[in-house]
């Protein structure tokens, strides 16, 4: 058992900003407030994001979860780790037209190499929109050369 499975890690908040990624920009996503093994990206669904029938595009659901669960995952690596995606799983489980959307991501296991974290995608209503989960792989050493995240805006630790 990991430090985050036992509840000895200390809690490290996000800082609200915009997400430190070229896609995040891209898209407009905004990283909200979390704690370690945790993180929530915000997005507003517009016209601009539709699919050919004129809803939000599944990709950019996509992209908002996997933003979400890569900040939580990314938040309990420690110094010169990386990480990838190894697989990514969606259900969309209701239409988008214009929405705030909130992604809200946590970490279920963290384990040395392998760790699983699922995303619950809100509308303003509290409605879900889709679940996901992602099952990531820790990098170190020359796995993780050139891969190294831009930093994540930290408060002091808890």
């Amino acid at each position: 058992m990991n430090d985050l499975e036992n509840g000895t890690e200390p809690k490290r908040e996000l800082v609200r900003e915009e997400f430190p990624a070229p896609i995040g920009k891209l898209l407009g996503l905004t990283l909200t407030s979390g704690e370690t093994g945790r993180a929530t990206v915000e997005f507003e669904a517009t016209e601009r994001h539709a699919n050919p029938m004129g809803t939000l595009h599944g990709g950019v659901l996509c992209d908002i979860a996997d933003a979400a669960m890569g900040a939580a995952y990314r938040s309990v690596l420690g110094d010169g780790e990386s990480c990838t995606t190894l697989e990514l799983k969606i259900n969309f489980l209701r239409p988008v037209w214009k929405a705030k959307l909130r992604a809200e991501a946590k970490i279920v296991r963290s384990g040395r190499v392998v760790g699983l974290v699922e995303c619950d995608i809100l509308d303003e209503q509290q409605r879900l929109v889709a679940r996901a989960s992602s099952t990531c792989m820790t990098l170190r050493g020359q796995l993780a050369e050139g891969r190294q995240p831009p930093p994540m805006t930290r408060a002091t630790a808890k």
